[in-house]
């Protein structure tokens, strides 16, 4: 069963950042992704590429406000065909689980746009 599938999340989510790249690992494919849903567990990458549960992806991008370069394994735990993956981080480092809660919260508590 996926998240999306229970209506809710287990831990907050925020998407902002930048130069997200994405190798399925054992490849040096690097596959064009949209920016996606981020947690200090994993993220959903929006992506129309299919990977089995179970596959590894070398993950890389840049958290704007904290600063701080991830670099990070994901092994995917869902795939919605034609959408995109949801991964989990493996042995993310401390410093960028840190790195990645200073984002959210942040993110959290700036100011939301009303176009209105």
């Amino acid at each position: 069963m996926s998240p999306s599938d229970t209506g809710t999340r287990q831990h907050e989510r925020r998407a902002y950042y930048r130069d997200l790249s994405v190798v399925y690992e054992g490849s040096s494919l690097h596959l064009p992704v949209k920016p996606p849903d981020l947690s200090t567990h994993g993220m959903f990458i929006n992506t129309a590429r299919e990977f089995p549960v179970g596959a590894v992806l070398k993950i890389g991008f840049w958290l704007v406000h904290a600063d701080f370069e991830v670099r990070a394994r994901g092994e995917v735990r869902y795939c919605l065909a034609g959408v995109g993956v949801g991964v989990e981080f493996i042995h993310l480092p401390e410093e960028a689980r840190r790195a990645i809660e200073r984002e959210i919260s942040r993110l959290a508590h700036a100011p939301q746009f009303d176009p209105a």
